[in-house]
């Protein structure tokens, strides 16, 4: 009897596992390697590779490593390539400007039958990062390092010489008079700021403030060319020609940005908070790191910006295997106590809401004091645009601002003439 009754025990369970097997495809069943290409830099590999080991411990059959690509521009690249030879790594990160344009081109698995199986907290993100990081409504891409646009300062020497950050666009003139330090010959000595010309994102907001449309309601326009756009554009560069500001642009503009101000020679920059923990460190002693949030507009109610750092997608042509594996690198990245511990060790935000209510969060703001005269101002963080051409249209933004502040391209002329191309564009969408 007891015989009997063991093995329809035994048969039962047998059955049990293969009916949980069956109504869960996504599952992990045989040991597998999987690649992740990413955009974090040495800085950083540290606490990456102790992440990546705490979620080998945890997931014994999944071994991932972890491929350092370059920028986010370099990945986008390389990810388009490997699409269409079909060899993909299983994980890739993105910046959080790409979802649209590879949700419009089909690139990322949809995630939502895997969030569904695991009944992953997805809501637990915020609606904001939900739509930043969903295409038509669908899941394509998870949100684990949220960053914003800030403006580090030399606050030592803010504190020191009475400079007060400027809260407006119309308050950066009298800002830079006073934070911007000229030799005996007449050269800048410390400039009053440096806009990060290398990617749209580091100034799109002192336009966005102030009533620039990037692309207007119609879909088929913009007024990038237009008085509000013009005035920016003319002022900008009028600074830039008195020395009060620098525009990086090109190969290394970032390393070069950052350097000058470790070394004195910005009192401010354009940036991410991602990167306060480094700008903190690369300091050291020298004086103490001070940030702010960006302008707004001179209504003096506008001071939005837009939401940055890095999202992580699985290619939809990546075989089911290396999906599911990836699906449970995902779930770890994104979970809140590996979610904290990134934002801490990196200086990103914290992009899921229940960690927030924690004392380690607590802790966490006020070894970062600065951080959270950021993080109060998280209500006003907003999506990037999602139409899947507002990369490509911004990239031409940027160039033309490259023609103008660095090759003294005439203001009207060439914004008119990208507005021309920003037309041509839309036409194919």
């Amino acid at each position: 009897m007891k015989k009997s009754l063991s093995l329809v025990l035994a048969l039962l369970l047998t059955l049990s596992i293969g009916m949980v097997a069956a109504a869960n495809p996504y599952e992990v069943t045989e040991p597998i390697t999987i690649t992740w290409w990413h955009a974090h830099e040495d800085q950083l590999h540290e606490y990456l590779n102790y992440m990546v080991e705490r979620f080998h411990e945890e997931n014994p059959l999944i071994r991932v490593e972890p491929v350092y690509i370059g920028s986010y521009t370099e990945i986008n690249t390389q990810l388009i390539a490997a699409i269409a030879s079909g060899d993909v790594p299983a994980l890739a990160t993105a910046n959080t400007s790409y979802p649209p344009s590879y949700g419009a081109a089909g690139i990322c698995e949809i995630l939502d039958p895997y969030i569904e199986a695991y009944n992953f907290d997805v809501a637990d993100f915020g609606e904001g990062l939900i739509t930043a990081t969903s295409y038509n409504g669908k899941q394509i891409v998870l949100p684990y390092l949220i960053s914003t646009q800030v403006m580090y300062y030399n606050k030592t020497a803010a504190e020191a010489e009475g400079i007060t950050m400027p809260k407006t666009f119309d308050e950066m003139e009298a800002f830079l008079e006073k934070a911007t330090l000229f030799n005996e010959d007449g050269t800048t000595k410390r400039y009053g700021t440096v806009f990060g010309g290398w990617d749209y994102w580091y100034y799109e907001t002192l336009f966005l403030n102030n009533g620039v449309k990037v692309i207007l309601e119609d879909g088929f326009s913009t007024d990038l060319n237009g008085e509000a756009s013009v005035y920016i554009t003319t002022k900008m560069k009028e600074w830039i020609d008195k020395g009060y500001a620098y525009y990086a642009y090109g190969t290394g503009a970032s390393s070069n940005m950052r350097q000058l101000f470790w070394d004195g020679g910005a009192f401010s920059v354009f940036h991410t908070s991602s990167l306060y923990d480094t700008y903190v460190t690369q300091v050291g002693d020298n004086f103490e790191v001070g940030m702010a949030w960006l302008p707004g507009g001179n209504d003096g109610v506008s001071f939005l910006s837009e939401v940055g750092g890095a999202t992580i997608l699985i290619p939809a042509v990546a075989t089911q295997k290396q999906k599911n594996a990836a699906w449970q690198f995902m779930m770890f990245m994104a979970s809140p106590e590996i979610n904290l511990y990134w934002a801490d060790k990196t200086g990103y935000f914290p992009t899921r809401q229940s960690v927030m209510g924690t004392e380690a969060y607590a802790e966490y703001l006020e070894r970062k004091p600065e951080m959270n005269n950021v993080v109060t101002m998280a209500g006003w963080i907003n999506p990037r645009n999602t139409h899947p051409a507002y990369d490509t249209i911004a990239n031409e933004w940027r160039s033309a601002l490259y023609l103008i502040f660095n090759e003294d391209a005439p203001i009207q002329a060439t914004l008119d003439n990208l507005a021309q191309t920003v037309e041509e564009i839309l036409e194919d969408y």
